[in-house]
C-alpha cells in the first residue's frame, strides 16, 4: 500500500471517488478481452486455420482458466503490497501484451499461454483490482458504487463480441488481438497511472467525501468513528463466515458457468431453437443491468448475508423454470428470472468481502474469493456434459444441482459478520 500522501489530479466539487469509480468500471470493461464472451469469438477461427479440434481448444481453454484461477492470491497478495494505482497499471500492461502473443499464436503450446495470460490478466485480475479499489474509496455508499462499477461488464460483455466480430471480418483474428493490445496501452493503462488515488486517505479524504470535524477533548473524532475493523487474510481464514462465504462464491460460478454453457442443448432438449436460447442470455444480461442498481440501494440498507441467502432462492427458483421452459413466453420468464437473480448476487458476493474483513487487507482476501470463482467457473460445464452422456438428458443432473443453492442458503444465513 503506498505511504505517501498524494493530491487528487482533478479537483472536483462532488467526491473524488465518483471518478474513481468510472476508472473502476473501465477496468472492469477492459477486463473483456480475457473474459469468455469475447474469447468465444475467435474459437472457430482457430479450430479452421489451425486444423485443431474443438476438444482440443476446450481442454486448452479449460486448463489454462483453472491455472489462472489457481495464481489469482498472489494478484491479490500484490494489490496489497503495491496498490491498486500501480497493480492496475501493470496488469494493463500485462494484459495488452497478451494480447499482441495471442495475436502471433502458431501451435497449441503457445495457445495456452496465450489462453493463460489473458484470463490471469483480464479476467481475474483486471476483475479482482476495481473489486478492491471501489471499497476503499466507500463504505456506507458501497453497494451504489460497485452497482455503478458493474456497468463496465455490462457494457463490455454487449461491445466486445461484435465489435471481434467485425474487427476479424474486415481485417483478420490478428488484427482484432492487435487492437485490444493498443487500445490497452493508449488508453487504460495512462488513465489508469493519472486518475487512481488507492484510498481517499492518500489524499486527505474519508471514505464516502465525509470530512473530519474538530471536536472536544475525550470525544471521538468523525475520522475514528468511521475507521473499520481491519483483518489480516489468516485472521480471517479463522472465522467461520470466510469460510461459508466462500463456498458461497462458488456456487453461482458453478451453477451459473454450467446453465450458460449448455442452455442452447437444454433449451433445445425442450423443443426451442437455438436463436431463443441467444434470446435468453441477451435478455439476462439486460434485466441485470437496472437490477444491479436495486441491489446497491438494498445492499446499503439490509444485511449482505441475507441478502445473499435471498439470491440462492432465487437460484433455485430458475432452475425450476429452466425444466418448464417449453414455450417463448416461459422463456422470456425464466431470462428475467435468471438476470434479476444474477444482478443481486454479483453484487452481494462483491459487497460482502469489505463489509466483513474491512479495507487494509482486501485484496488478499478478494484474491481467494476470486480463485474460488475461477475455480468453479472451470468446473461447472463438466458434470452437465457427463449426466447428458449418462442419462440422455439434463433433468437429473439439474436436480442434482439444486443441492448448491440449498446449501449456499445455509451457509449464507448461518454467516452474520464476524466480530474481531
Amino acid at each position: 500500500m503506498e505511504l505517501t500522501r498524494q493530491q487528487t489530479p482533478l479537483q472536483t466539487r462532488f467526491y473524488y471517488g465518483w471518478v474513481i469509480v468510472g476508472i473502476a468500471a473501465l477496468g472492469v470493461f477492459f477486463s473483456g478481452p480475457g473474459q469468455t464472451y469475447s474469447i468465444s469469438v475467435f474459437i472457430d477461427y482457430y479450430i479452421q486455420d489451425f486444423g485443431w479440434s474443438r476438444s482440443l481448444v476446450s481442454t486448452v481453454y479449460s486448463a489454462a482458466t483453472l491455472a489462472a484461477g489457481l495464481l489469482l492470491f498472489i494478484i491479490g497478495r500484490l494489490v496489497d503490497r503495491f496498490g491498486q494505482r500501480f497493480m492496475s497499471a501493470a496488469v494493463g500492461i500485462m494484459l495488452a501484451i497478451a494480447c499482441f502473443w495471442n495475436s502471433a499464436i502458431t501451435g497449441s503450446v503457445m495457445l495456452f499461454i496465450g489462453f493463460f495470460m489473458i484470463r490471469l490478466f483480464g479476467q481475474g485480475s483486471m476483475t479482482l483490482i476495481p473489486n478492491t479499489l471501489v471499497p476503499q474509496w466507500f463504505i456506507e455508499k458501497r453497494g451504489r458504487a460497485l452497482s455503478l462499477m458493474a456497468i463496465g461488464g455490462f457494457l463490455s460483455s454487449a461491445a466486445l463480441p461484435p465489435i471481434n466480430a467485425w474487427l476479424i471480418e474486415t481485417w483478420s483474428w490478428e488484427t482484432a488481438w492487435r487492437v485490444w493490445g493498443i487500445l490497452l496501452f493508449l488508453i487504460y493503462v495512462p488513465l489508469a497511472l493519472f486518475f487512481i488515488r488507492n484510498r481517499p486517505e492518500d489524499s486527505g479524504m474519508l471514505p464516502d467525501g465525509k470530512t473530519i470535524k474538530k471536536v472536544k477533548k475525550g470525544t471521538k473524532s468523525e475520522e475514528e468513528v468511521f475507521q473499520e475493523e481491519n483483518w489480516t487474510l489468516k485472521e480471517a481464514m479463522k472465522t467461520r463466515a470466510f469460510w461459508f462465504i466462500l463456498i458461497c462464491v462458488g456456487i453461482p460460478a458453478l451453477v451459473n458457468t454450467g446453465l450458460t454453457f449448455h442452455l442452447v442443448s437444454i433449451l433445445g432438449e425442450n423443443g426451442l431453437k437455438p436463436t431463443t436460447a441467444a434470446f435468453v442470455l441477451s435478455l439476462m444480461a439486460i434485466v441485470g443491468f437496472p437490477v444491479t442498481f436495486l441491489a446497491g440501494y438494498a445492499l446499503d440498507k439490509f444485511k449482505v448475508h441475507m441478502i445473499l441467502g435471498l439470491s440462492f432462492i432465487g437460484q433455485l427458483l430458475f432452475l425450476l423454470l429452466v425444466q418448464w421452459t417449453n414455450t417463448v413466453l416461459m422463456a422470456i420468464i425464466f431470462g428475467v428470472v435468471w438476470g434479476a437473480i444474477i444482478g443481486f448476487e454479483r453484487i452481494a458476493l462483491n459487497i460482502v468481502w469489505p463489509n466483513y474483513f474491512g479495507r487494509e487487507h482486501l485484496g488478499s482476501i478478494k484474491g481467494i474469493a476470486m480463485t474460488a470463482t475461477v475455480i468453479g467457473s472451470a468446473f461447472g460445464p463438466l458434470p452437465f456434459g457427463i449426466a447428458y452422456d449418462f442419462f440422455g438428458g439434463y433433468t437429473e443432473i439439474i436436480y442434482l444441482s439444486m443441492f448448491f443453492p440449498i446449501l449456499g442458503i445455509l451457509l449464507a444465513i448461518s454467516s452474520p459478520k464476524p466480530e474481531k
